[in-house]
């Protein structure tokens, strides 16, 4: 995630950019100063295992996996992709495009450039570039989503810059899957599960989180984050099985759903000897006759737990190491 425009300290420096890698196991952080990567495999600590200070103002660093592969772009050179060896110290390659890099996403098979109105897919075996999808809706903040799955490698990017609808490809076979009328408001947030199989999208109003299989695009499951206010949905993130979904915000507030179907949330019931359980059977049985919007209040899904951050109005990222 890109943090140039807020403030923040990292060792002292300014941060600039801070990511996940694929599995969740570790954190990458660009600085005024540089680069460094730190271990997640304890809960007590965030142990540093590397730093860089050859290259400075580092508004993008993606690691690949555990792996020494590591793609960074500079503030100097907005342009400029260098892919380099971070252990050995040596750069592999660098690539300059049109415009200012946005967005870099990585996979074992490829690596994705995104720039506001266009989309490179490259080879990471050789870096040839394979593909451009050109003439893409502005997409000024780079918004894009790539799968870590060999057998499932898609690429999520905004279909639109005015609804919220999905454009799924293919950068294996290099061809458009699908298209998703995921939201009536722009898109704000994107994710795929570790298979490839489901896709997890936000818009910019950030009430609704909803869950589509891919490449299908059938709608799986809908969660309503909250609806006191609007609010800015910064990241999504599934589990590495894939059975729970997060999703911070520019809120003080990290949440997490269960995706589990409605046949698995059923449990033999009694019937109800409170009002209010007798009120609740009810009003589910009513859904049928309530008009759409009602309905859909209904069945969304809630929170299976929360995370209370002590500050909020930053951007915050999330992942799931479970």
């Amino acid at each position: 995630m890109n943090l140039a425009s807020q403030s923040g300290d990292a060792g002292g420096s300014q941060l600039l950019f801070a990511n996940f890698n694929q599995d969740n196991t570790s954190l990458a952080v660009g600085t005024k100063s540089g680069y460094k990567f730190f271990s997640l495999s304890s809960v007590d600590k965030l142990e540093q295992i590397y730093e860089c200070t050859d290259t400075e103002d580092v508004c993008i660093v993606e690691r690949l996996f555990s792996s020494s592969l590591v793609a960074i772009v500079s503030l100097k050179a907005p342009r400029k992709l260098k892919v380099c060896h971070f252990k050995k110290g040596t750069e592999i390659c660098n690539y300059s495009y049109s415009n200012t890099i946005l967005a870099v996403k990585l996979n074992r098979q490829r690596l994705i450039v995104c720039l506001e109105e266009s989309l490179y897919i490259h080879n990471i075996r050789d870096m040839k570039v394979l593909h451009t999808i050109r003439e893409t809706p502005p997409n000024p903040s780079g918004l894009c989503a790539l799968s870590i799955s060999n057998d499932n490698c898609y690429l999520a990017y905004p279909g639109s810059a005015t609804i919220g609808e999905v454009q799924v490809f293919d950068t294996v076979n290099l061809r458009a899957a699908n298209m998703i009328p995921a939201h009536d408001s722009p898109l704000a947030a994107l994710a795929f599960d570790a298979s490839g199989t489901k896709l997890a999208t936000a818009s910019e109003k950030g009430t609704v989180i909803r869950v589509f299989s891919i490449p299908e695009g059938q709608k799986l499951f809908e969660f309503r984050r909250g609806v006191k206010r609007c609010v800015s949905i910064c990241s999504l993130a599934f589990s590495m099985e894939g059975l729970y979904l997060s999703a911070s915000s520019n809120t003080e507030t990290v949440h997490i759903f269960k995706l589990e179907t409605q046949k698995e949330k059923y449990v033999p019931a009694e019937e109800p000897t409170t009002w209010g359980g007798y009120l609740g059977k009810v009003l589910m049985a009513s859904t049928t006759y309530l008009p759409s919007q009602v309905t859909e209040m209904f069945t969304q899904g809630r929170a299976f737990a929360t995370v209370r951050l002590p500050f909020c109005g930053h951007k915050n990222i999330c992942a799931l190491a479970v």
